[in-house]
C-alpha cells in the first residue's frame, strides 16, 4: 500500500467534507462566531499533534543524539517555527493558534470558553479526563478523545496520519470567500491568518507530510494499514465536528429568525 492508493479509499470522506452542507450555512457574523467557537479546538489541538511529531522525530533530550531521518526532523522543526512563532499582519511573533484567538475576537466570538479549558489543562495524563469533565459539546470532546488517543499511542505514523489527513483543506478557501465578500478591510486578522495557511499548506507543509508518511512506513505494509484506518477515524471525525456546527448554525437561525 503507498500514499495513492490511501489517497484513493479515502476520496469519498474527503469528498464528503468538500461538499458539506456547513459551508452553505456560513452567511452571517453570527454563523462565523458560531464556527469559530467549536472549531478553535481543532486550531489548538492540531498543535499537540504537531508537538508530539517533533519529541518522536526530533531530538528534544539531554544529551542530544542525531536523529534517524535528518529530513523528516528538519521538516517537522521548519513546521514548529511557523507554527507556534509565526509573524502576524503587525510584524508580531505569535502562534498560529493566538492569531486564531485574535481574529475570533475581530469577528466578536467568544474566547473565554477556550481560555477556561485550557486553563484545566495540566498535563497529557489527564487530558482524557479534562475532556471528559467539560462543558464542552459532544462532537467537539469526540474530536479531541481522538487526537488525544492517537497521541498517547506513541507511534509517529499514527499520529503523522491525524495530522496530515485530518487537516482542514478547505477551510482557507470557503472562509475566503465570506471574507471577501464583506471586504477586503473588514477582517484583517482573520483573513491574514487564512491566507498564512493557504501559502504554507499548499506550497510547503501538505506536499512534505505526505513524504513524511511514506519514510515512517517505508515497506511495512501494518504501518501502512494502520495510517489508512487512523486517517479514517480523522476525516470521520471531521466530518461528525461540521455536522454539529451546521447544526448549531441552523437551529441558532430558527431561534432568530
Amino acid at each position: 500500500m503507498k500514499i495513492e492508493e490511501i489517497e484513493f479509499i479515502l476520496e469519498p470522506l474527503r469528498e464528503q467534507l468538500r461538499s458539506h452542507e456547513l459551508y452553505n450555512e456560513l452567511k452571517s457574523l453570527s454563523d462565523i462566531q458560531i464556527f469559530m467557537e467549536s472549531h478553535v479546538y481543532a486550531v489548538w489541538d492540531f498543535m499537540s499533534l504537531l508537538k508530539a511529531l517533533q519529541i518522536n522525530l526530533t531530538c528534544t533530550t539531554l544529551p542530544w543524539k542525531p536523529v534517524s531521518n535528518t529530513n523528516t526532523a528538519r521538516f517537522i522543526n521548519e513546521i514548529v517555527l511557523e507554527e507556534e512563532t509565526d509573524v502576524n499582519e503587525l510584524g508580531v511573533l505569535k502562534s498560529h493558534y493566538e492569531m486564531y484567538l485574535d481574529a475570533m475576537v475581530e469577528v466578536g466570538a467568544d474566547t473565554t470558553k477556550i481560555s477556561e479549558f485550557l486553563n484545566g489543562v495540566k498535563t497529557l495524563d489527564s487530558i482524557l479526563e479534562v475532556i471528559e469533565n467539560s462543558d464542552l459539546n459532544i462532537a467537539v470532546k469526540s474530536f479531541l478523545n481522538f487526537t488525544f488517543e492517537t497521541i498517547n499511542t506513541q507511534q509517529p505514523h499514527k499520529i503523522a496520519a491525524a495530522f496530515t489527513f485530518g487537516r482542514e483543506e478547505l477551510i482557507p478557501d470557503m472562509f475566503l470567500k465570506i471574507v471577501d465578500q464583506a471586504g477586503k478591510d473588514t477582517y484583517p486578522k482573520l483573513e491574514y491568518y487564512l491566507r498564512r495557511h493557504i501559502e504554507l499548506d499548499g506550497d510547503d507543509h501538505g506536499p512534505l507530510s505526505l513524504k513524511m508518511i511514506q519514510e515512517l512506513c517505508g515497506d511495512d505494509e501494518t504501518k501502512w494499514y494502520d495510517v489508512l484506518e487512523c486517517s479514517e477515524k480523522a476525516l470521520q471525525q471531521r466530518i461528525y465536528l461540521w455536522d454539529h456546527i451546521a447544526t448549531a448554525i441552523q437551529q441558532n437561525k430558527e431561534i432568530t429568525v
